[in-house]
Parts: C-alpha cells; sequence; structure tokens
C-alpha cells in the first residue's frame, strides 16, 4: 500500500473535519454557506471560492473524493515534493471552478441561481488526469465494476463518460458538477504540458 504522504494527509483532515463540523455543528440548511454559489446569488460570498473545495455534500460524496485523494495524491506527492503538489491541487481545484462558473453563466447568464456547488472532485479529478500522464501504463483496479485498466485508459474513459453526462447524452447524474470535474482535468493535463516544456520552480 502506499504511504500517505504529508500534504494528502493534512488535507485528509482538513475535508473531514470540515464535513463533520459543517453538518453536525452548523446543521442545515447554513452549512451550505461554505459552498460555492453563483456570483448573481444572495448566497455568494467571495469565500466561497476556497470553502467549496473541502466542503461534501454527503458521506458518500466526502469518502469517494478522499479514497481518490488517498490513491492518486500520495503517488503524485511522493514524485513531485510536497510544494509542488499542493500548488498542484489548488491549481486544479480553481481551474474547476473556472470551468464551471463560465458554463453556469453560459446557462443562465447574470440571472439568479442558487444552486451550491461544492466538493473536491474537481481537484481529484486534476490528481487523476496527472497519474494518467505521469504513470500511464499503471494499472488502476476498480470493485464496482471489477475491472482493471491502464491509467491512461481509466483517465479517458472517465473524462468521456463525464462529458457526455455534462452534456446530457447521458441522461444520469442530475446534480452532478461535471464540468466542474472535466475542469479540474483540464487544467491539470494543461499545467504539467506547461511544466514539462518549460519547467517549474516549485
Amino acid at each position: 500500500m502506499m504511504r500517505i504522504t504529508d500534504v494528502v494527509k493534512n488535507l485528509l483532515i482538513i475535508n473531514v473535519l470540515m464535513y463533520f463540523a459543517t453538518r453536525y455543528l452548523w446543521g442545515n440548511p447554513d452549512r451550505f454557506i461554505l459552498a460555492l454559489f453563483y456570483p448573481t446569488s444572495d448566497f455568494f460570498h467571495p469565500y466561497q471560492l476556497v470553502t467549496h473545495m473541502f466542503m461534501h455534500a454527503d458521506i458518500n460524496h466526502l469518502l469517494l473524493n478522499m479514497l481518490g485523494l488517498y490513491m492518486f495524491g500520495s503517488s503524485l506527492e511522493a514524485f513531485w515534493g510536497s510544494k509542488k503538489f499542493l500548488f498542484f491541487y489548488l491549481f486544479c481545484g480553481f481551474g474547476s471552478m473556472i470551468l464551471y462558473l463560465l458554463v453556469r453563466y453560459l446557462e443562465v447568464g447574470l440571472n439568479v441561481d442558487n444552486t451550491p456547488m461544492l466538493g473536491a472532485s474537481g481537484a481529484i479529478f486534476g490528481l487523476m488526469a496527472g497519474y494518467a500522464m505521469l504513470f500511464p501504463n499503471n494499472i488502476i483496479s476498480l470493485l464496482f465494476p471489477p475491472i482493471s485498466l491502464p491509467a491512461k485508459y481509466f483517465v479517458l474513459i472517465y473524462a468521456a463518460a463525464e462529458l457526455f453526462f455534462g452534456l446530457g447524452i447521458v441522461d444520469v447524474g442530475k446534480g452532478v458538477a461535471h464540468f466542474a470535474h472535466l475542469g479540474g482535468a483540464l487544467f491539470g493535463f494543461l499545467l504539467i504540458l506547461y511544466w514539462q516544456k518549460y519547467g517549474s520552480k516549485l
């Protein structure tokens, strides 16, 4: 098993503490005030641009994202080092938000939208993209469905599914910010291409 690296461990702790604090100390509906609301909403606050990445809707949402953080994040942090990994993680999280807000603008314009977006999923998709680029032939095994694939194929199939869901080609996954997921993967992919060409000072 992969050792849990330092930044990954701290991110796990922060996400878990945020989940239980907001769910059981604040209660509904106040706990969603740290989620990201569309800027035209009365519920929008600038701090949500950061805090939404550490919020989760339910325990399954939290556990799936934390599993992804451990699976992909520890390998990337061990490869890059803590500082570069943390920058990559946050860059993917903000990239996820940017694409999400752009798509929402194309959908609703300047109309009021009170639907919140929350979760570390965008950053996790960035980690998946990074893992597939650096370790393309490493095998990823799933329990459900019980299949094993090289990382490069796993991420491509997952990204294609998110695109289909986001465009409504496949009518499942309602209420999921599919383009936020794609934004995290896209920004992660572009950042690694930049580092490969120009290097990094991190």
